[in-house]
């Protein structure tokens, strides 16, 4: 039984010193050999690190023969809260996109339990604080070094005076405030009690590091002003998410549009008005606040369960002030996934602070397998190490059922991770001009993990890309290509498709995948059978998703230019100025598809605004003065007095909407295959055209 003791507290000590490894190096990980740089790893990171601390415990189960968990008042809210955000991702038109973000969401919550079984006691709690407000101040330090031109990190990216290790400013200001609080709450209590001495002198020092690192990530935000959604637009799409989702009323009620799929909600629902702000070109991932951004994709029931949280939280006697503030922030903060982690750990050791002082309600409780007549499962208060095998059975269940979790849970984010590391291989491939490389790293990536639309919307057109260079190629050369030459194309095109339509299928609410497959097919115009209705319906699915941004109207504008059909042209291009009037490049192609068509005065009129609204850009000024000159000696016209209306600041390129790539006609064009899509009504009424001036 000695032997059995000692083993269980030799478990938890290493338990314990992967936890604090996990809250140390947690805000300050960052790696360049993934596509995102500073999300992903910490993610990452968390996933391994907790499922050999869940293993850790496992074995422990096993060794004491006993299942015991500690009981919070905290539990039953998180519990509810994690499922209702994984039946929304189940329930989500992009499945595996909001699966892929509640798989990190589940383990900051597991984090929670982890720190509530593991620092049961003073000396355990004070090495995770200990732990905490180290990390903060590792961030705090990284900080000023980088302020003061002084940069840790070797690499490009992070040699910049407002880099920081959690991506933003913003994320950095939230999370160095709420460990200043903490570490400032731990500091007063030291000095007011004990004194300064020995490892009890870390927190005042990390709360001086901490405060300067927020003074420099605060002053730096307010010189930077990052892009936050307004919350008016917040509040419009997240209430529209819940109430207009076309085909799922009560699903997008209940549950929302996903978990982590706000991106989806933005471009769906967002107000026509957001095209007039400076922000209309920016795609946001995250809403005004986490409570919106949370009403949006987890819907009311998501709302419920958290104030259910919050409820229990503000019942706590004496109030956290750490929790408090934070429950302020997730209403007023768009808090990302590493402040939300935050916010879970404070809850975790605030709960376990308590649990040293009430143990009438945060107790170990075992549990034990009775007769069915009994309820099959008991729950007892845990006591010593039985000398007995009772809970045994038990024991070797869960842990049977803990090594399916980590099997389950931990291959897949392990495919994950490799696929992700091979595409930004690709990346750094295709930026080298190696083509070889870019192709095989980025099959690679898709061999591990293909159930990723990113990764196949890259991959489309990594082969669109290696097809037309070869067709132009062989274009260029004079000579007719061989019997192999021939097939590598065509299966490059075929690949293209498939991936394209493959990224359709994975996330069919993402726009961004319609217009990427559109941009195939119309590549393939003149070569592949069809490719220009194939183009002209994946646009309208993509608008359909998108339907308040012009540049959907003008993609599909361009196509119908490119196939001379000038009225359907004009009239998309036509709806795209009327969602915003101050898009020059809108102006640019109404006034070519109607120079085109033959109607002069009308395209002069439209080169007269582009030419105002480009005032301020001496390049595109003088690209269109050049063209109203020609066009008025082409058609003999004087033009009127310029529009008078007000330029904007902002510079906007023009140029006629062409395909990226152009594979060269194929006679008799190849047959290719068609998108698989529906078209849906869409869930926001579109600007109607009216007759251009």
């Amino acid at each position: 039984m000695e032997t059995r003791r000692e083993t269980v507290g030799y478990l938890n000590s290493i338990s314990l010193f992967l936890l604090g490894i996990l809250l140390l190096v947690f805000p300050v990980l960052i790696l360049n050999q993934t596509t995102e740089p500073y999300i992903l790893p910490k993610q990452a990171f968390l996933i391994g690190l907790s499922l050999l601390i869940i293993l850790l415990q496992g074995i422990k189960m096993l060794v004491a023969k006993a299942v015991t968990l500690k009981r919070t008042p905290f539990d039953l809210p998180l519990v509810v809260i994690a499922v209702v955000f994984f039946i929304s991702s189940l329930l989500s038109g992009n499945r595996i996109d909001a699966l892929t973000s509640f798989v990190p969401f589940l383990f900051a919550v597991i984090s929670y339990f982890l720190i509530t079984n593991i620092g049961k006691d003073k000396s355990s709690l004070t090495f995770i604080k200990s732990c905490l407000v180290g990390g903060g101040a590792i961030l705090a330090i990284i900080a000023l070094l980088n302020y003061l031109k002084i940069f840790v990190f070797p690499f490009d990216f992070a040699k910049i005076q407002s880099f920081s290790p959690l991506g933003t400013l913003l994320d950095s200001s939230i999370y160095l405030f709420l460990v200043l609080v903490v570490t400032a709450g731990e500091a007063a209590k030291i000095i007011k009690g004990k004194g300064l001495k020995g490892e009890n002198i870390i927190f005042p020092i990390a709360g001086i590091l901490v405060l300067v690192g927020l003074f420099i990530s605060f002053y730096q935000l307010m010189v930077i002003k990052p892009a936050i959604l307004p919350f008016e637009t917040g509040f419009q799409t997240a209430f529209a998410a819940i109430s207009q989702d076309t085909g799922r009323i009560v699903q997008g009620f209940l549950f929302g549009s996903g978990y982590g799929t706000f991106a989806v909600d933005f471009t769906r629902f967002k107000p026509v008005g957001f095209n007039l702000t400076p922000l209309w070109l920016y795609s946001f991932y995250r809403s005004s606040s986490f409570i919106l951004e949370t009403l949006a994709t987890v819907g009311v029931l998501g709302i419920v369960s958290f104030f259910f949280l919050f409820y229990k939280i503000v019942k706590e006697k004496p109030l956290s002030i750490p929790l408090a503030l934070a429950i302020i922030g997730l209403f007023i903060l768009p808090f990302s996934f590493l402040n939300l982690f935050l916010f879970l750990i404070i809850l975790g050791i605030f709960a376990s602070s308590q649990g040293l002082r009430h143990l009438n309600r945060y107790f170990d409780m075992e549990v034990e397998l009775v007769t069915l007549k009994k309820g099959l499962i008991s729950f007892e208060s845990a006591g010593e190490i039985r000398k007995n095998d009772k809970g045994k059975i038990l024991s070797i269940i869960s842990f049977i059922v803990i090594l399916v979790f980590i099997g389950v849970i931990g291959l897949n984010s392990f495919r994950f991770l490799i696929a992700n590391i091979n595409f930004q291989k690709s990346l750094v491939a295709a930026a080298q001009n190696n083509g070889t490389l870019t192709y095989q790293s980025q099959v690679a990536g898709l061999t591990a993990f293909s159930q990723n639309d990113s990764y196949q919307r890259v991959f489309s057109q990594t082969n669109l890309a290696l097809a037309t260079n070869l067709a132009n190629s062989i274009q260029k050369s004079g000579q007719k290509p061989d019997a192999q030459t021939s097939q590598t194309i065509y299966t490059l095109i075929q690949q293209s498709i498939n991936a394209g339509r493959t990224a359709t299928s994975i996330s069919p609410l993402t726009s961004l995948n319609w217009q990427n497959l559109s941009s195939i097919y119309r590549s393939l115009i003149g070569f592949g059978q069809n490719a220009d209705q194939f183009a002209i319906l994946s646009a309208q699915q993509a608008i359909l998703l998108d339907p308040n941004n012009p540049q959907g109207y003008i993609n599909l504008g361009g196509i119908y230019y490119q196939l001379g059909v000038w009225d359907s042209a004009i009239q998309q291009f036509q709806v795209a100025v009327n969602l915003k009037p101050d898009l020059a490049n809108a102006y640019y192609n109404l006034g070519h598809a109607l120079e085109q068509k033959g109607d002069y005065k009308s395209a002069l009129s439209q080169y007269e605004i582009v030419k105002s609204l480009v005032s301020k850009d001496p390049t595109n000024l003088a690209k269109i003065e050049g063209e109203i000159k020609a066009l008025q000696e082409k058609s003999n016209v004087q033009a009127g007095e310029a529009n008078k209306q007000a330029a904007t600041e902002e510079k906007q390129n023009i140029e006629v909407n062409t395909p990226p790539v152009q594979l060269p006609p194929q006679n008799p064009p190849v047959k290719i295959p068609a998108p698989k899509t529906t078209i849906t009504p869409a869930p926001t009424k579109a600007v109607t055209p009216t007759p251009a001036e």
